[in-house]
């Protein structure tokens, strides 16, 4: 599998190009806007529109405000795309839908199977325990991460709508409310700190019990072992949108 690098002087990155080259995958070009000639194991370019060769898809991990230019550049070379990015706007994520009715685009929230998992069964305890608990989320990370909430702790988030089959209502931190807690909120809660890889949990508080789910990740590996995955998974697909859970049905298949 020949693959192209969007943001590829990142840490995520150079996980992974080291898993792709594993399992025997070559990194065909990379691109990064910080690149200025430094040293780098495959061709580099500080833009999309430098780039001029073939792949069979296009792994990014660089930052939204680089979106148009990476929409462009697939929809040009018909090229599919994992989506590791995250902090999106909803006019943003309107625009990835939209070319993805072009080519195959897989987005996630975060790449790692383990939190996928964490993502059923968050939506199947929401389901089971219902109105009666109250949900709250708490994401940590590293100092240097920008975005917040998490993009997976937004993807959660989403796993306990589905779950209750309705409507709720997100709040980030409770400073200077004088009021109290609501039955169709959620709590969601940002940590940064240290250099923290992700933690992300999920509580539901009932009369007398807690439940609580906690994905911890180590290391930035598995985040880079899903990526490669999620690469193979779409190099073959259709047009449409995916998302790590598809991954997770076809390996469970």
């Amino acid at each position: 599998m020949k693959i192209i690098l969007g943001g590829a002087m990142g840490r995520l990155c150079r996980e992974i190009a080291a898993e792709a080259a594993a399992h025997g995958d070559e990194i065909v070009y990379g691109m990064d806007i910080a690149y200025a000639g430094q040293a780098m194991d495959f061709p580099m370019a500080n833009s999309y529109e430098q780039i001029d060769c073939d792949a069979d898809v296009l792994i990014d991990c660089s930052r939204p405000d680089g979106l148009s230019e990476l929409l462009a550049f697939i929809k040009a070379k018909k090229l599919p795309a994992v989506i590791c990015t995250t902090g999106f706007t909803d006019a943003e994520l309107a625009q990835i839908a939209e070319v993805s009715e072009e080519l195959p685009i897989l987005r996630s929230g975060n790449m790692s199977l383990g939190i996928n998992v964490l993502e059923h069964l968050v939506a199947q305890a929401a389901r089971v325990l219902g109105d009666g608990y109250d949900v709250e989320i708490i994401e940590r990370h590293h100092r240097m991460k920008v975005d917040s909430p998490s993009g997976t702790a937004l993807m959660l988030y989403e796993a306990v709508k589905k779950g209750v089959n309705a409507d709720r209502t997100p709040v980030h931190g409770r400073h200077g409310r004088n009021e109290k807690r609501t039955d169709t909120e959620v709590g969601i809660h940002a940590v940064r700190g240290g250099t923290v890889t992700g933690e992300h949990e999920v509580a539901f508080y009932g009369m007398g019990e807690e439940i609580i789910l906690t994905h911890r990740a180590e290391n930035r590996s598995l985040f880079a072992r899903g990526a490669v995955r999620a690469a193979a998974f779409l190099a073959s697909k259709q047009p449409g949108m995916y998302n790590m859970s598809h991954v997770v049905a076809e390996m469970l298949d």
